[in-house]
């Protein structure tokens, strides 16, 4: 990938998880929303958020609301860098606190305006391991 390749703004297309036994699902339904960008200066921001995600019911939210609306989107912003065939994400800051101080390494495909951002992790409640893709469309200024 060159450099410049991925500098601009992205659209989230889609979110599919594919466990190792091959079970396939979309956790942030088949239209979820969200924004990468990626700055000539080195910096990047992400936020994303399923579709379908339900308001508080009153003006304070209960303790199962927050806990929904935390789970049903991601943020985090820092520096990044490229390197053949990944781009390595260094959170400074996150929604989830535990990814703030560390580098999140993402496989890259860029075909066009499509760029696919993928990664292994383990589900530590269960300790299997899936597969998580993004796939995100160039905006066109």
């Amino acid at each position: 990938m060159g450099e410049n390749r991925l500098l601009g703004t992205w659209k989230l297309k889609s979110y599919v998880v594919t466990t190792a036994a091959g079970a396939r699902s979309t956790p942030f339904g088949d239209s979820p929303t969200g924004y990468l960008s990626y700055t000539p200066d080195g910096r990047m921001q992400v936020i994303g958020a399923a579709d379908g995600r339900m308001a508080p019911a009153g003006p304070s939210q209960s303790d199962e609301e927050r806990a929904l609306l935390h789970d049903t989107m991601f943020a985090y912003a820092g520096k990044y860098s490229v390197e053949p065939g990944k781009v390595v994400h260094h959170v400074d800051i996150a929604w989830n606190e535990v990814w703030t101080g560390t580098s999140q390494i993402r496989h890259a495909e860029l075909n066009g305006d499509v760029l696919t951002l993928s990664t292994y992790i383990s589900d530590p409640t269960n300790g299997t391991e899936s597969h998580y893709a993004l796939v995100w469309e160039k905006l066109v200024t």
